[in-house]
């Protein structure tokens, strides 16, 4: 119990020096509405109902995507872009995407949902591109920096060191779907933050049951 709470204070102590109001999330999908899932909406763009198509190909009968089926777009997607070094999304960080994006808990990703995680993804591919300042195809520790703060998020040397320890290999190189994985669930726990941090205070209060929720389905 000491240590498990020494390892938490030390996780505190560096975020804490972390002020939540320079982070730029995305905002988040509209809720969904499950009974018009596969019809498009009177205000919806012409861009907004091709795409809308394209999803009803992508996700089947359900009008829904997986964890597999989202493992499977990504990578069948990736094959086309030779300048990306990436080993392929794996079944656990779909997984986690679905989890942190899921926000009717449904386990699976509607419309809007996809719609938000794919344009961030498109986002944050442009951005991996233009931070990949010596075309290796990833994104070097010294390159990190910049990257994360072109998306919205200018972390502090402590974070990143734990973000390298997390998503970069041994050399401190981080891959494309690396990338992507870590921005995907950094925008959703600030997101997160800022709705349990209602008057942006730059502090929360949660109990033991938010916190496993939080932490645990992600």
């Amino acid at each position: 119990m000491f240590l498990t709470r020494k390892i938490i204070g030390g996780i505190i102590d560096v975020v804490s020096n972390i002020d939540p109001g320079q982070f730029t999330p995305s905002n988040p999908p509209p809720v969904r509405r499950p009974l018009v899932q596969g019809q498009a909406q009177p205000n919806e763009s012409e861009e907004e109902r091709q795409f809308r198509k394209v999803f009803q190909q992508l996700a089947g009968d359900d009008m829904e995507v997986s964890s597999t089926e989202l493992m499977n777009i990504l990578n069948k997607i990736l094959t086309k872009h030779h300048d990306l070094k990436t080993n392929g999304f794996s079944i656990e960080s779909c997984r986690s995407m679905v989890a942190v994006m899921d926000s009717d808990s449904s386990g699976k990703l509607g419309f809007q949902e996809f719609k938000y995680l794919w344009n961030n993804i498109k986002k944050w591919q442009g951005i991996y591109k233009q931070y990949d300042a010596d075309r290796s195809g990833t994104i070097g520790a010294d390159e990190l920096p910049a990257a994360f703060r072109a998306a919205g998020f200018p972390l502090n040397d402590q974070i990143f060191q734990m973000i390298i320890r997390r998503y970069s290999d041994e050399s401190g190189n981080m891959d494309f779907d690396s990338y992507i994985g870590c921005l995907v669930r950094l925008d959703s726990m600030c997101r997160a933050f800022k709705t349990l941090d209602k008057d942006n205070s730059g502090s929360v209060k949660i109990n033991i049951k938010e916190w496993l929720q939080l932490t645990m389905y992600s």
